[in-house]
């Protein structure tokens, strides 16, 4: 189910999604269409061209819910931890910003899928789940 979206206009082809600390100076994205952290996820998308288009799911609970694209392409399966159950959605130069709050803080599960891998991209879907315990 969609919980959130947000369009954001990037100045450098990166966006980072994820807690709402800082992004450490160590997540390299170099050539790869994604990089992640413990914490964090880098993802290259398209700049100054258009918006980039960002989309938020929880699981679906049903198959006939609705989901994520599933035409998206997967750059980041994994877990990461939020500090404060927020995550958060931004350019590199963090002037633009959106977060929404996802759970209590913690660990989740994390998919993050693009249109077009690489500088193309112009919209990403992430799917957060709780684990389950």
């Amino acid at each position: 189910m969609q919980i959130a979206g947000v369009d954001i206009y990037v100045n450098h082809p990166v966006l980072h999604l994820g807690a709402t600390d800082w992004v450490p100076v160590s997540l390299a994205l170099e050539t790869a269409p994604a990089a992640s952290c413990d914490t964090h996820v880098a993802v290259r998308v398209r700049a100054q061209r258009g918006l980039v288009k960002v989309r938020l799911f929880t699981q679906p609970e049903a198959p006939e819910a609705e989901g994520p694209d599933l035409e998206f392409h997967s750059v980041f399966d994994g877990s990461l931890l939020l500090s404060d159950g927020r995550v958060a959605v931004g350019d590199i130069e963090q002037l633009t910003r959106f977060v929404h709050r996802v759970g209590d803080r913690g660990e989740f599960n994390v998919r993050v899928a693009v249109d077009s891998p690489g500088p193309d991209a112009s919209a990403i879907d992430i799917t957060i789940t709780r684990p389950s315990n």
